[in-house]
């Protein structure tokens, strides 16, 4: 997580570009929980990232942060879960949808993302 000082509250976004399923949501407000009974006392968000790297050419971020670059990120709010993107890798994110699943198989989150192309073997990363 990240702990450099807070800027000011970025302006929350009208239209929300991403979608999360219930279940990804429910599992994301349990990390956040963990992370305030833990001692974190500013408000938590869920920071949606994508970054250059991956064999594909971009990779997917998730992490909870407690900054907000009022200059470079948008915010919004899913099924009670705040979110915050930066603008430049909106525009990667613009359809995409967040799942959760928890089975023998397969666990974790996976970002179904319309906007790419071709992906990596493995599902981490992504050309456009």
């Amino acid at each position: 997580m990240t702990t450099t000082a807070t800027d000011k509250a970025a302006p929350e976004v009208q239209g929300v570009p991403i979608t999360m399923s219930e279940k990804a949501a429910a599992e994301v407000r349990r990390y956040i929980s963990q992370q305030e009974a833990d001692g974190v006392k500013e408000k938590i968000y869920l920071r949606m990232a994508v970054k250059g790297g991956g064999c594909s050419g971009f990779k997917y971020g998730l992490d909870l942060d407690t900054v907000i670059r009022q200059d470079k990120d948008e915010v919004f709010e899913i099924h009670g879960v705040p979110i915050v993107v930066d603008r430049r890798s909106l525009m990667y994110l613009q359809g995409a949808s967040v799942e959760y699943y928890d089975e023998l198989n397969r666990r974790g989150f996976l970002i179904n993302n319309p906007n790419a192309r071709t992906h990596c073997g493995c599902g981490s990363s992504f050309s456009m």
